[in-house]
This record gives structure tokens, sequence and C-alpha cells, in this order.
């Protein structure tokens, strides 16, 4: 992506979310977003899209060996869950006294 145009996402660190497309699809199951990569447009999902990383040993990880970390998704493929409704939601951003904030589209709830 250009560094001209930056993003805005909707989605933010701590979120609860649901992946709507890919081999971890499940819309009944929120999780948790460990990280947003704004620059690239992905997103860290808890126990989405896991990957088996070769390590060498280090200082902090003296023994080494294969790893299970959490591998970046696309942003596209995950959508905000609605705690009240209990489904994904669509969002919109507001001005509420001067500062942005995200209003669940199905039951009207600010997103904390």
């Amino acid at each position: 992506m250009s560094t001209i145009f930056k993003a805005k996402f909707s989605i933010k660190k701590g979120d609860s979310v649901v992946v709507i497309a890919g081999d971890d699809k499940d819309l009944k199951k929120p999780r948790t977003v460990l990280e947003v990569i704004v620059d690239k447009g992905r997103v860290v999902v808890e126990g989405v899209n896991i990957v088996t990383k070769h390590t060498k040993p280090s200082a902090q990880n003296t023994k080494g060996g294969i790893v299970k970390v959490e591998a970046p998704i696309n942003i596209s493929n995950v959508m905000l869950w609605d705690a009240k409704k209990g489904e994904p939601t669509k969002v919109k951003r507001t001005r509420e006294n001067g500062k942005l904030i995200r209003v669940s589209k199905k039951s009207g709830e600010v997103i904390k």
C-alpha cells in the first residue's frame, strides 16, 4: 500500500470479532484481536490461521524447535461481534462531543 493514503479501520486491538471467510470461518465463535497491522490491512486474531514456525535456540527460547503461532489474516475476513445481539455486525462511526465513537448497526450499542 502507498503511504499517501492511510486506511481507517473500525477494528482495534482487543475487539471481539468473528472470522467470516477462510479456513477458520466460524460465525458463532467470537475471538479476540491481538494486533492490527494498518499499513498492510491485516489483523492477527487469537487462535486463527495457526502456522508452524521453526525457531533456532536463542536467549529467550533456549529449546528452539517448532512453535505454533498465529499469522495475520486480511482485515476484510473479520467482522465485529455484537455482544448484545450475539451476531456479527457492521459499524458506523459517529462523533460524540468531538470524539469518534463506533456504533453497532444491528443493536445501536456503542462499541467499547
